[in-house]
């Protein structure tokens, strides 16, 4: 019986520490060789790289601001389709902007792709960003199980 604990509490420890899942998520187009993977989809939570606004086949930045933004949404969209998700799905977003000045504009944009809740946010000002890019957006997002809301109730 001693033998039958040891071999039991040993498969429980194997199975909790056993390799996650892990899921390379690469829409088509999105592999120019650069040296990182546009997402990961790991045990249910799928995080997103940071993308920036420039057009996916061109490579160019648009001239006007709301369509850089725009644009960076709609990669990181492609991506959670791709992992089977959507933008309800994402529960955290962090926005690097290049000038603060621009949150406002960015917000606007940025109210329309996340419906309510929204998932929590990081803003971050930075110096630079490559190239003529104002904006860099990665997001962490996780399938959204049925369950009840734990917040209050009317």
């Amino acid at each position: 019986m001693h033998r039958s604990l040891h071999a039991i509490a040993l498969l429980v420890f194997a199975s909790t520490f056993a390799a996650a899942e892990r899921r390379v998520i690469q829409p088509e187009g999105y592999n120019r060789g650069l040296p990182f993977t546009p997402g990961i989809l790991i045990d249910g939570t799928l995080y997103v790289a940071g993308l920036s606004g420039e057009d996916p086949q061109t490579g160019a930045v648009p001239r006007d601001f709301e369509m850089e933004v725009k644009q960076a949404l709609e990669k990181i969209g492609v991506i959670l389709r791709a992992a089977g998700m959507q933008y309800s799905d994402a529960v955290s977003v962090q926005v690097y902007l290049t000038d603060m000045k621009l949150f406002e504009r960015m917000n606007a944009v940025y109210r329309s792709y996340f419906p309510e809740p929204r998932p929590t946010r990081t803003i971050v000002g930075i110096a630079k960003l490559i190239g003529r890019s104002k904006i860099e957006i990665t997001v962490t997002a996780r399938k959204s199980e049925s369950a009840p809301s734990l917040g209050a109730t009317k």
